[in-house]
């Protein structure tokens, strides 16, 4: 989920003060031709005007619960799982597998988990995690779904609570428990530790320090399962050299932390996983952030990555 929200501050709170959150701006509203074709077949809004007042509808609910950038800057439309390269990867896993488990966390509506479903993946093996569920609901909204016709499911809490998502180690061998029958019962994601052949993380990494990353990433690398091609992959903003990126984050005065691919593949491996025990795949893609209808934004380096069993 993109955003910015610092991982120990209180929980509870639902938006940064108002002085800090820039307003909605309907002109950042584009959609592409296949991001247009997207939500009109799992709409059925035909009508470019129509669907336009109903993807801000969903926008102006969705800021009220959190006001994440993402949500502001409508890119959540932008499908990001087709765009990553590691998801042609996992589409082979599900090919192969017939049990593979997917899943996305910090999922939002569930926009990237629905296109994977679109694509193939069986609907009762995709499962969706983030800390705040109404978002997920209006996802149902958004999509005009239910959950009976989207019956995908969705599990929320915070990955770093040990209770959610305990910290044991990397799966080596075999799992420690046996893959949950039904991914709707789960109480935590700690039930899917060794089980997952593919994890989708977008926008998600880069709301954290550089402990934290280093922390997510040994907790999300728990849940892989230790099958040869298993894979974590996704996409967040990044350097080309490590460090910091506080003009991005003014409004909530913190301190963007930004690997470049070279430190993001030696954090993986090495550091979460045995050395030369997954490849690291992990490129930078330079794109301008724009921040209203008129005005362009800093350019910015988006990297696209992937980690994968060997």
């Amino acid at each position: 989920m993109s955003g910015i929200e610092n991982p120990s501050a209180n929980r509870s709170a639902e938006k940064p003060p108002t002085r800090s959150i820039p307003p909605l701006d309907a002109g950042l509203y584009a959609l592409n031709e296949n991001q247009t074709a997207f939500f009109k077949e799992l709409t059925g809004i035909k009508d470019d005007e129509e669907l336009k007042n109903h993807i801000i509808g969903i926008q102006h609910k969705a800021y009220e619960v959190f006001a994440y950038p993402c949500i502001r800057r409508f890119t959540f439309t932008t499908l990001k799982i087709a765009r990553s390269p590691g998801f042609a990867a996992a589409q082979k896993l599900r090919a192969t597998r017939p049990d593979a488990i997917l899943l996305d966390v910090g999922c939002c509506f569930g926009n990237d988990l629905r296109k994977a479903v679109l694509d193939g993946w069986p609907v009762e093996n995709v499962i969706g995690s983030d800390l705040r569920p109404a978002l997920w609901n209006y996802g149902h909204e958004l999509f005009k779904s239910t959950p009976e016709s989207f019956p995908a499911a969705f599990i929320a809490g915070d990955v770093f609570d040990s209770s959610f998502l305990y910290p044991n180690p990397v799966s080596y061998e075999n799992p420690r428990s046996p893959r949950p029958d039904f991914l709707e019962d789960i109480t935590s994601l700690t039930e899917l530790q060794g089980h997952c052949s593919a994890i989708f993380a977008a926008a998600f990494f880069h709301l954290f320090d550089e402990p934290q990353q280093f922390q997510l990433a040994q907790r999300l690398a728990s849940l892989v399962s230790p099958l040869p091609g298993s894979i974590i992959f996704g996409s967040h903003i990044a350097r080309p050299d490590t460090g910091a990126r506080a003009e991005l984050l003014k409004s909530i005065s913190s301190r963007l932390f930004c690997h470049s691919p070279k430190t993001w593949a030696e954090m993986w491996d090495g550091g979460v996983f045995k050395k030369g025990t997954v490849r690291v795949q992990a490129g930078l893609k330079e794109v301008e952030r724009r921040d209203s209808s008129t005005m362009p934004g800093k350019k910015i380096h988006i990297m696209y990555w992937s980690v994968t069993r060997v």
